[in-house]
Formats: structure tokens, sequence, C-alpha cells
């Protein structure tokens, strides 16, 4: 398994155009093809940069990996903070939103874990 961590999220709530910050945690089981790390910085980057959902952003990411990657197994987490929660309506401070978005091997709870653990394991 392949796990490209704490990717910055920069992007904008589509419906208050207020910004969306936090970070991306992808993997992937290498199969007939690989992509270079930063390749997959540059693909949350990419979508990142456009005002959406924050659903919409890891679906986006997940897709196009599988397709690039011509394998289901591939898993995507987003954890953000949304400033149109925080600044605005109930101004609530301290939560965070965290999507999740996931195929192929990692349909089973076992490897999903396995991601989950090693992103929750903060190193470096």
């Amino acid at each position: 398994m392949l796990v490209e961590q704490n990717i910055t999220i920069d992007s904008a709530c589509e419906h208050h155009f207020l910004p969306i910050v936090g970070y991306a945690h992808v993997a992937y089981i290498p199969k007939e093809k690989v992509i270079g790390l930063s390749k997959i910085n540059r693909l949350v980057d990419y979508y990142a940069r456009r005002p959406q959902v924050q659903e919409g952003l890891v679906l986006q990411i997940l897709n196009d990996l599988q397709q690039i990657l011509e394998t289901k197994d591939v898993i995507v987490s987003v954890i953000a903070k949304h400033l149109c929660v925080s600044s605005r309506g109930i101004k609530d401070q301290s939560s965070f939103t965290t999507t999740l978005e996931y195929g192929g091997c990692f349909s089973e709870t076992a490897m999903r874990n396995e991601f989950l653990k090693i992103i929750t394991q903060q190193k470096l």
C-alpha cells in the first residue's frame, strides 16, 4: 500500500465561498501502473482549487486515481475545517469535517482500518 498523507487542502465552500482548509490522505495498492508521488499532490490541489463541497472533492480525487491507475484499490480521506461553520451561523470554532471514499480492496474492513491506522500515526 502506498500512502501519501497530509496533503494541504485550500478550497472554498461552493455555498458560501468561504475557505475550507485541511488535509487529504490518499492511498492505493500498486498494480500494473504507478505514478509519481507529486502527481497525487497535484491532483488533490487541482480539485481543491475549485469552489465545492467536501464530499465532491474526495469523489473526484478517488475517481481520477482509479481511472489513471486502472485499479479500484484506492482510498481518499479529507479532514478539513469549514470557515462557513466557524465564522457564520453557529460559529463553532472547534468542529471539523471528515470524508472518506474508497473502492476495491479498501471495501474490506481490515484494509480500511490499516489505512486509518497509518494516517492517525503522525510521523516526521
